[in-house]
């Protein structure tokens, strides 16, 4: 396909299904539709044309993944919720910039990060990760299937997505003849990540989060603060988060603050265990209140009280 002729109807194409605001590791409730439409909608970034940005509808949890578009093909970062989503999303990468998709990385052990991975093995597209994110996969998959798969099929992978390995140690990969970065390293969102950097770019996954709230399921905000310190080092002109508009090095910094703001809160109620739900609950309003344009509010309800035993458990016992 051309550029020029498809790239308008990308670009005004719009999310047209909203009954869903968590993420898609957060098994919430929701109201079942009629018949999801999946049309996503997509986006150049400003700061450089090589990146694009897709974002699922939001029957797939308006789920983001990016492109690289380099000389000799597109990489892809993050493969998509739902199988219709990952070849929506490899559809409109290669109408966009008339070039196929060769590649793609997953950041981490997430469905919305790697569950399309089976359309893109489809097409011949190499999909990888880390050793470490690999390892992670089975537990996650188990755990996610049974919450999702019967809501979602036949468009849910039944069967564990299987990306390939580019091994345990951080490289860097020649890609549609870029050079790519894979950065691998510890424990935020997820017990481990790839922080992925091209020319100045920094794709952060969940462990960047604009305008909305983060996901703290695990409790580790600990290492997660060590997470954007690498990024830091790692000195990027450009920052594309996981979830919100991209920008620059001050998303780092706008991350950090977020995640001591809430170490802080915690620390201020005093945690013990079992968790106090009354408190939790003042520390959330206190949150809402300090971030009242923040989305997905409800991503609070499984991160505080993570963070809350994180801290109570760390505390010396009397």
């Amino acid at each position: 396909m051309h550029r020029r002729s498809h790239r308008a109807t990308l670009m005004t194409s719009t999310l047209t299904v909203a009954l869903l605001s968590a993420c898609a590791s957060a098994p919430e409730p929701a109201p079942e539709p009629a018949a999801p439409v999946l049309k996503g909608s997509v986006e150049v970034f400003e700061g450089d044309a090589r990146i694009g940005r897709y974002t699922s509808s939001p029957w797939g949890f308006s789920t983001v993944s990016y492109w690289i578009e380099g000389p000799e093909g597109v990489v892809v970062i993050d493969t998509q919720f739902l199988l219709s989503a990952a070849e929506e999303l490899i559809e409109a990468a290669e109408a966009h910039t008339g070039k196929k998709v060769v590649a793609a990385i997953v950041l981490h052990a997430n469905p919305d990060k790697f569950n399309g991975t089976p359309a893109f093995q489809a097409r011949g597209i190499k999909v990888l990760t880390s050793a470490q994110i690999i390892a992670l996969m089975p537990e996650v998959h188990d755990k996610r299937v049974k919450a999702f798969y019967e809501r979602y099929k036949p468009d849910y992978p039944l069967e564990l997505p299987r990306p390939d390995s580019f091994g345990d140690q951080t490289t860097t990969l020649q890609l549609a003849g870029l050079p790519v970065e894979l950065h691998v390293t510890g424990a935020g969102c997820s017990e481990a990540h790839v922080i992925a950097t091209f020319d100045g770019h920094l794709f952060g996954g969940d462990l960047l989060a604009n305008g909305t709230h983060s996901w703290l399921e695990i409790g580790r905000t600990d290492a997660w603060l060590q997470r954007l310190d690498e990024m830091d080092a790692l000195a990027p002109r450009f920052v594309h988060p996981g979830r919100g508009a991209s920008g620059g090095p001050d998303l780092i910094a706008q991350e950090r603050t977020y995640l001591l703001k809430i170490i802080e809160l915690v620390a201020a109620a005093t945690p013990t265990l079992p968790p106090d739900k009354e408190a939790l609950a003042r520390v959330q309003r206190q949150i809402e209140a300090l971030y009242p344009k923040h989305r997905y509010a409800v991503f609070l309800n499984i991160g505080l009280p993570a963070e809350w035993r994180r801290q109570a458990s760390a505390r010396p016992s009397e």
